[in-house]
């Protein structure tokens, strides 16, 4: 037996995430908050893991090269338009942001535009539908609206 096979792990712990072990890689990464499939693709394409192995079967180095490549995506040859926060307002370098740093910049972007009273923030402040959806008939808090019966 030259070749053994590992024990595969069911979860796999990454990044402050518990991930299924069970899923290729790339589906498996995708439950990391700020990382999608295709980042996925191109993490493992990048690392030499192949797309088609489980995540529980990688080794703790492979399951480190992962989390590293994902922390700083461009020194592994991640292309500049695969990341998440391109040119950021504040710092103007390309960054790629992850779980809670994430979620506080989408906030911070959104109280940004409420303060400058842009048509975007005006419409989150509002509640209403922001990229330009019809609000016409959907979107609609509270009961049912339509045509009201004639009491007889």
């Amino acid at each position: 037996m030259a070749a053994q096979q590992r024990e595969a792990k069911l979860i796999v712990r990454l990044l402050g995430t518990d991930l299924d072990g069970t899923k290729h890689v790339p589906f498996a990464l995708a439950a990391i908050e700020g990382v999608g499939i295709n980042l996925g693709y191109a993490i493992s394409r990048a690392l030499g893991i192949d797309p088609t192995l489980r995540l529980g079967q990688l080794s703790e180095q492979q399951l480190s090269q992962i989390e590293d490549a994902i922390r700083n995506p461009l020194k592994y040859g991640i292309p500049v338009w695969m990341l998440n926060r391109r040119s950021d307002p504040v710092t103007g370098k390309n960054l790629h942001l992850i779980g809670p740093d994430l979620r506080l910049a989408v906030r911070e972007d959104i109280e940004r535009e409420k303060r400058i009273r842009s048509w975007r923030g005006v419409r989150h402040a509002l509640g209403l539908k922001v990229r330009g959806q019809r609000t016409r008939t959907t979107g609609r808090k509270g009961g049912p609206v339509g045509v009201a019966r004639k009491a007889k």
